[in-house]
């Protein structure tokens, strides 16, 4: 009987979905704060910053393949991809720690530190990341049932993002007593010790079921060939880098908007719950939508209509909350259905990649999504803090016509033009429903065939 694309149980959806909640308990603290933690409390520039960014993608480029090809080589009891989630968990807690620690070091020095330890949690993210979302592909061969899962992790992954970006400010206000570099690091170990355990509990409740080929040998050589021959995972891949570089730059820009613009630095977390909740409201959209016009088209509008609002929140004034709150809920809920979309499309370039071919690498293909979650990360937050320094911004005083207009081109028009950029690339994606059902009958007689022998 083959169990590789039967239902999901409720128990194992929010046990894997937790993984993300974990996950972004880190993440989002690089994500929305590390910029200006680096820029107002931990004291380096924001060229430094957003350099130490860069040069982070630089090594990403190596560690990301390499760790998708240790993973699909792993065979533990525990399978190929959950054993880096009960090994890593602990290191990357321990490193999110020390990234947002202020140790009384020179100016050189502190770049040094911001450098290494950021460096070691990226690679320690890698270690962890890419196997977790390696896994959402071998727990069931179903495509559909995979959009499911992914809606589920992606409402878990914001539950996470609500947390974070809606409490990270007072919980640091509130364990400093004004002294923000305590503030930081107790907040971060509160959210270290969140994450660990829920690592833990995504370890024991998932299974892994997809396997590769029996017959299939190792070499290496042809996994890269097949994996830079397969067109619509070549797409995904840039979709990818383009989307983090534009939620990168914005997402790091909003507390400067807040700070220095609006003038109420507090609302910048008003501003990230409402998005977060219009997410989560949203995504489970995904799944019908995806069913009714397919994965592609709904992406593909997805990209455009999200943009578009991105761009409208340059108009409001500073004191017209309501509407940069509206723009801000349109955006983040025309992007939503896309969001669990390009993970369960980066499953379905794996299965055609075995289709086409007759090997799976599953942690290669994978590789391609975190690279490109760090690549977009890291160049958007370059960016975002050569930008800044361009613009001539200069940390706690109050900013020059300049730089407001930098800081409000960075949370607006910039991005928006990215996001609508990734259409281009959709357009030319040709792995549809039809595709989809015909790869899934082929690769399961060809497993049942391989159970037989």
């Amino acid at each position: 009987m083959n169990t590789t694309d039967s239902k999901l149980s409720i128990k194992e959806k929010v046990g894997y979905s937790l993984g993300d909640t974990a996950s972004h308990f880190v993440w989002d603290m690089v994500g929305f704060w590390i910029l200006i933690f680096y820029t107002d409390t931990f004291g380096i520039s924001a060229a430094a910053a957003g350099t130490i960014m860069l040069i982070a993608r630089f090594w990403d480029m190596i560690s990301d393949p390499i760790m998708g090809i240790i993973a699909d080589r792993t065979n533990t009891r525990w399978g190929k991809f959950r054993p880096y989630i009960l090994w890593m968990a602990l290191p990357y807690s321990v490193l999110a720690v020390l990234t947002f620690t202020t140790p009384d070091l020179g100016p050189t020095g502190k770049v040094i530190y911001a450098g290494v330890t950021y460096i070691l949690l990226m690679s320690v993210f890698t270690a962890i990341n890419l196997p977790y979302s390696s896994l959402g592909a071998v727990i069931t061969s179903d495509s559909y049932e995979r959009a499911g899962l992914n809606s589920y992790r992606f409402i878990f992954a914001f539950v996470g993002q609500f947390i974070v970006s809606g409490t990270a400010l007072s919980l640091a206000l509130y364990f400093g007593g004004g002294d923000n570099a305590k503030g930081y690091q107790y907040t971060l170990i509160l959210f270290s010790i969140i994450s660990f355990i829920l690592f833990m509990i995504t370890f024991k409740t998932t299974k892994e079921r997809v396997q590769p080929p029996k017959e299939q040998k190792e070499n290496l050589k042809e996994d890269f060939r097949n994996l830079f021959k397969n067109k619509p995972w070549m797409i995904l891949f840039f979709v990818g880098i383009i989307s983090f570089i534009m939620f990168a730059m914005q997402n790091l820009s909003i507390a400067y908007y807040f700070k220095y613009y609006i003038g109420k630095e507090e609302n910048v977390q008003l501003f990230n719950v409402i998005g977060t909740v219009a997410l989560i409201v949203a995504i489970p959209f995904s799944k019908p939508l995806a069913k009714k016009f397919g994965k592609r088209n709904v992406f593909l509008a997805s990209s455009l209509l999200s943009g578009f609002f991105f761009i409208c929140l340059y108009l409001p004034a500073a004191n017209n909350l309501t509407m940069i709150y509206a723009f801000n809920i349109l955006a983040k809920m025309a992007y939503a259905p896309a969001v669990p979309l390009l993970w369960t499309m980066l499953a379905d370039t794996a299965d055609y990649s075995e289709w086409k071919t007759g090997r799976r690498s599953t942690g290669l293909v994978f590789s391609a999504a975190t690279f490109a979650q760090k690549a977009g990360w890291g160049i958007g937050g370059a960016l975002a803090g050569w930008l800044l320094a361009i613009f001539k911004f200069t940390p706690n005083i109050e900013q020059t016509a300049t730089a407001i207009t930098g800081i409000k081109l960075m949370i607006s028009v910039i991005p928006g033009i990215l996001y609508m950029s990734c259409a281009i690339l959709l357009y030319f994606y040709t792995i549809d429903h039809e595709t989809c059902v015909v790869i899934k009958t082929d690769l399961d007689q060809r497993r049942l065939a391989e159970a037989t022998t």
